[in-house]
């Protein structure tokens, strides 16, 4: 099995803990709080990360930091904390599992990107794919609605598909953006890259999550310290799991990757039924199948 897929694969878990451990917090401190612990808390790790690559593993740093590298990072630091954000609060409108697939257009959208801004590589078949993951979101919209061909060509401009599309739009800018910038510093090897790539991101978002809090909201800083034990576990299985992104993202494309991580799903689903007991019906299903196959697809692509 190449290196990239089993990596991709328990990033995919650690992902699905980490939004369980999110969408539970959202009960006890509002959007901005639960997006802050997942790079605040997982500053410590992105930090431990890289130490023990250094010291433990031997392995040097990277030969140059070029500019693009830190234009990347931004770009990609950012993009992430917006994705991180809707995605949170598409968590109020919609059931776990629901709410993550409407994101889960990332990969068709992190394609493009990949074609516009590093030239990966982008054919007929991965606009399928795009197609075959619309009519998904498509259906999921109008799940709990009559159903009408009007209703089901309206429901992309919902609010709610509105701010999953856009979830899914932003995490894909952050894949290719973290791509970018580990590819960017040619060097030594793609954990080093990977991690170096994660720290200057997670450091980046912290500062501005906390500032945003101190200037906007004050006093989630409290109910984050109240729940602080559950935070932390976000922030280890946030870092751990992006750190497998990052790696992965460096050996392959992002949308491949993207698209292999849709077997995140299938924990999604285990933990709607089994741990949040959500109902969902079978629009729902077949919508969320619709997404995974134009995954499939662009992946086969």
């Amino acid at each position: 099995m190449p290196t990239w897929i089993a990596i991709t694969i328990a990033a995919a878990f650690l992902q699905n803990i980490r939004s369980s451990l999110q969408k539970h917090l959202k009960g006890a401190m509002g959007t901005t709080g639960a997006t802050f612990v997942r790079f605040g808390f997982g500053l410590p790790f992105a930090i431990f990360f890289v130490l023990a690559l250094h010291l433990i593993g031997g392995y040097d740093w990277p030969p140059h930091f070029p500019a693009v590298f830190f234009v990347w990072v931004a770009v990609a630091a950012l993009a992430q904390i917006t994705a991180q954000a809707l995605l949170i609060q598409l968590f109020s409108h919609r059931n776990f599992a629901v709410g993550t697939a409407y994101s889960r257009t990332e990969p068709a959208q992190a394609a493009l990107f990949g074609l516009v801004f590093l030239s990966d590589g982008v054919s007929p078949v991965t606009l399928l794919a795009i197609a075959i993951s619309l009519v998904g979101v498509m259906l999921i919209s109008v799940a709990r609605s009559p159903i009408s061909p009007k209703s089901l060509v309206m429901s992309i401009f919902t609010r709610t598909a509105g701010i999953g599309l856009a979830s899914g739009l932003f995490f894909g800018l952050a894949a290719v953006g973290y791509r970018g910038a580990s590819l960017s510093l040619g060097g030594p090897n793609f954990m080093m890259q990977a991690a170096i790539t994660l720290l200057a991101a997670i450091f980046l978002q912290t500062l501005v999550m906390t500032a945003w809090m101190l200037w906007k909201n004050p006093e989630e800083i409290g109910r984050i310290r109240t729940a602080w034990k559950v935070s932390a576990f976000v922030g280890a299985a946030g870092a751990t799991a992006s750190f497998g992104w990052f790696m992965a993202m460096t050996l392959q494309t992002a949308a491949v990757v993207k698209a292999l991580a849709q077997i995140e799903l299938l924990f999604t689903f285990a933990s709607t039924v089994l741990f949040f007991r959500e109902h969902i019906n079978r629009l729902e299903f077949v919508g969320c199948i619709l997404i995974v196959a134009g995954i499939l697809v662009l992946l086969l692509a």
